[in-house]
């Protein structure tokens, strides 16, 4: 159990309430947070706080006496770059800056959005190229700079998982590739929490699955391995597809070819090599 109270931001959304309940049962003590009502019992010996990530002063309230902090707060889908210039951007320099005052570790929901638009085609270690898919995307892939930059100028050690499909069982053929089941995202937040140390590290938010897109992560870093697969749900979601051309050939899906305008698909490697 950590020492410390872990502020959960995001805590009404799916993926918060998950992490609420299953942190709630392991006795930790959570300071809930969302601009939403919570909808659930609170944990016991916890509490929730309605606020907004765009209040730094509430926001460092909220951190006050916390040892960790799992951001998973701000617009979760894309949207609007002004809509997401406020929590996505502002919200998580206040994040980092609680961090940075309480000596606290940040674990934050990243997504394989900031790598959408490489190819299928492509297995994808931690160090491949940013590569957002939209306005959502870029938020995280700043979000993942931000955290290194607290890392090499402030030692705020942070976790940046880059979360796939999660969501109770795949919909979809991609989330073959992508899926991450709720009780998998948990363990990897409990043990990012209970790591001695992490430094500033990427791990890919996914499920044990054959047809996965990624390779290499930090996640023996915090000793954590995914006990669920996609695998199970072959059946009932390869036919599930699109039928898009530009949504099935990029790891980003759908949100690939959101306000698409191109006239010809671009290079596949975003810098072509230097003849020799």
């Amino acid at each position: 159990m950590p020492p410390k109270p872990v502020l959960l931001t995001g805590a009404s959304g799916n993926l918060g309430r998950q992490l609420a309940a299953y942190l709630g049962k392991l006795g930790w003590t959570l300071r809930l947070t969302d601009i939403a009502p919570f909808p659930d019992p609170i944990p016991e010996g916890s509490s929730f706080t309605q606020a907004d990530l765009t209040d730094g002063m509430g926001v460092l309230r909220l951190a006050e006496g916390c040892g960790m902090i799992l951001h998973f707060g701000g617009i979760s889908v894309e949207r609007p770059f002004e809509e997401v210039l406020g929590p996505n951007i502002s919200g998580l320099y206040h994040i980092y800056e609680a961090a940075r005052r309480e000596g606290a570790r940040v674990l934050f929901a990243s997504s394989n959005h900031s790598i959408g638009f490489h190819e299928r085609s492509e297995k994808l270690d931690d160090d491949c190229q940013f590569m957002p898919d939209g306005y959502y995307g870029l938020s995280k892939a700043y979000g993942e700079l931000m955290g290194r930059t607290y890392w090499f100028k402030h030692g705020v050690e942070n976790v940046n998982v880059r979360i796939g499909s999660c969501f109770e069982a795949p919909t979809e053929a991609r989330a073959l590739s992508t899926w991450l089941s709720f009780a998998d995202l948990c363990r990897l937040c409990e043990r990012a929490t209970l790591a001695p140390a992490v430094g500033s590290c990427v791990i890919w938010g996914a499920s044990a699955n054959t047809r996965t897109f990624w390779g290499n992560d930090a996640r023996a870093a915090i000793d954590w391995k995914p006990l669920d697969s996609a695998d199970a749900y072959e059946n009932a979601v390869m036919g599930k597809v699109s039928g898009n051309k530009i949504t099935e050939r990029y790891q980003g899906g759908a949100y690939t070819a959101m306000d698409y305008t191109r006239k010809a698909p671009p290079p596949a490697r975003l810098f072509a090599k230097t003849p020799a």
